[in-house]
């Protein structure tokens, strides 16, 4: 096996670099986006990432249109919205809309759903689109038949086309407007048994990096979210070769960072006008010294890329 000590003390050396970056632009002045009265839907947001950003834009009076599958889920992450909104004297309904959606399904399809996320809070028009629903794999290439790949890619790939293409003329034709894509550190780089999991995460990268430097003049801006591993349930419901679900909690995931502490993150990073944000630090469960990778990179710190 190829020394890789060499690549870790390099890592470490980045790590620290960027941890010293952040502690400077904390001090810096930042002008920061209102999420006050904005219309944000967010799709996966019946658990998990997609939850706690639904509650975290509820607190900061955001009115927000909740979609994934499962609508009993998505009824319960409604009521705790209405909850924590500081928007106290507003009926339910205008603090928080229900839209169910299946992101596997046709993509003519999920693209309709576009048109009825704008009818809702009276046709106010969808401000803040978060890609955040998806789903990852645990098989190798060989392995994964064709239809997986298709599936994945959909899901991760084709669907937040397909929604960020029903909402954007809208947020050009108001002046303004803001896609979130939760992508992955594995947008970056691959990873064994991840195959169509990175490859549907890169694409993610080269769509909405160029669709950033197109609409930049119509004042719609699109962040990108690469953490890494997320306490959350991905791993159960990864796909496996055969498309059957993966069903187990997978350590690192186990170990992740807190999705809470992470909705925070990207609510900074959208209110900041960030293009990207990522995670600089590995799961507790991995230890980096397995990975040939310095421990200084176990920060968990966050590096970020403004808009200039």
């Amino acid at each position: 096996m190829a020394d890789v000590s060499g690549y870790g003390n390099v890592l470490g050396a980045c790590a620290v670099t960027l941890m010293a970056l952040q502690v400077v632009w904390r001090f810096l002045p930042r002008q920061r986006k209102s999420f006050n009265g904005q219309v944000v839907w967010i799709t996966g947001a019946s658990r998990g990432l997609g939850r706690e950003l639904a509650l975290s834009f509820a607190r900061a009076g955001a009115r927000v249109i909740l979609s994934a599958r499962t609508q009993d889920k998505l009824k319960a992450v409604a009521e705790e919205c209405a909850a924590v909104s500081p928007r106290r004297d507003a009926q339910p309904g205008d603090i928080v809309q229900i839209l169910p959606l299946d992101l596997a399904t046709a993509m003519v399809d999920v693209h309709a759903h576009g048109a009825r996320a704008n009818a809702m809070f009276n046709a106010h028009g969808v401000d803040i689109l978060v890609n955040n629903g998806g789903v990852s794999s645990r098989s190798d290439a060989l392995s994964t038949t064709l239809e997986t790949d298709m599936r994945v890619m959909a899901i991760n790939f084709m669907s937040p086309v397909a929604l960020t293409k029903a909402v954007l003329p809208g947020m050009v034709q108001r002046g303004g407007g803001h896609i979130v894509v939760i992508s992955s550190v594995q947008g970056k780089f691959g990873l064994p048994y991840r195959s169509s999991y990175a490859a549907s995460k890169h694409a993610l990268h080269g769509y909405f990096d160029s669709l950033r430097s197109e609409v930049a003049s119509a004042n719609v801006g699109v962040t990108t979210i690469c953490p890494g591993y997320i306490a959350t349930d991905l791993s159960l419901n990864a796909l496996r070769g055969d498309g059957s679900a993966h069903g187990a909690m997978d350590a690192t995931t186990a170990a992740g960072m807190d999705p809470a502490r992470l909705a925070a993150d990207i609510l900074t990073a959208v209110a900041e006008g960030q293009h990207e944000r990522s995670a600089a630090g590995c799961p507790r469960a991995l230890p980096c010294s397995s990975m040939g990778i310095s421990s200084a990179c176990c920060s968990g710190s966050w590096s970020d890329e403004r808009a200039s």
